[in-house]
């Protein structure tokens, strides 16, 4: 299912539609792209969102885009990086957003930051689920937060001894049965 509407689809994107189950994650993507007022939104954010234009660098990625890949992170729960994977692993998502990776890269997780900072500076976060929950509220819908599961793997030190050898003092070990 493809939400951005194209000339000529791509070889992934032919694949796609033709898969002989819609899943829930396409269902809910879909109800979103009809029922969020996106313009409106879009209208909210447009006054704070630069256009790079003349500028020098890359040019800057558009606001749409922008919003979709934020609501998405924010309505499954995910972390920054945790969104740009899900972007890179669901064609239901990258749907959503209005991406092809065979014509270009997702917006990478720094970029997303930097959205979401510049709309928490500018207070826009709250104007904006408050925009969407009161649309879907006079259509008798609430909009809940989910989840996927964004696990992090973390480094750590497989022994409590330091370089000398000796136990590090920092390091404690717990609790087993009735030892330590």
């Amino acid at each position: 299912m493809s939400f951005v509407t194209r000339v000529q689809k791509t070889f992934s994107e032919l694949e796609y539609t033709g898969k002989k189950k819609q899943t829930r994650r396409d269902r809910f993507l879909a109800d979103l792209e009809q029922l969020v007022p996106w313009a409106q939104v879009e209208a909210q954010v447009a006054p704070f969102y630069s256009d790079t234009t003349g500028k020098r660098g890359r040019p800057a990625i558009g606001l749409s885009r922008m919003l979709r890949m934020y609501v998405v992170q924010q309505c499954f729960g995910l972390s920054d990086e945790g969104t740009e994977d899900a972007v890179y692993d669901s064609q239901a998502i990258r749907g959503f957003i209005g991406i092809d990776l065979g014509r270009e890269s997702a917006p990478d997780a720094t970029t997303l930051l930097r959205f979401r900072r510049l709309l928490e500076t500018h207070q826009l976060t709250r104007v904006l689920f408050e925009t969407i929950n009161q649309h879907l509220a006079s259509r008798g819908l609430l909009l809940k937060e989910g989840t996927i599961v964004d696990a992090t793997l973390i480094a750590a030190p497989p022994s409590v001894k330091n370089r000398e050898g000796k136990r590090d003092p920092e390091m404690h070990q717990a609790k087993k049965g009735n030892q330590w």
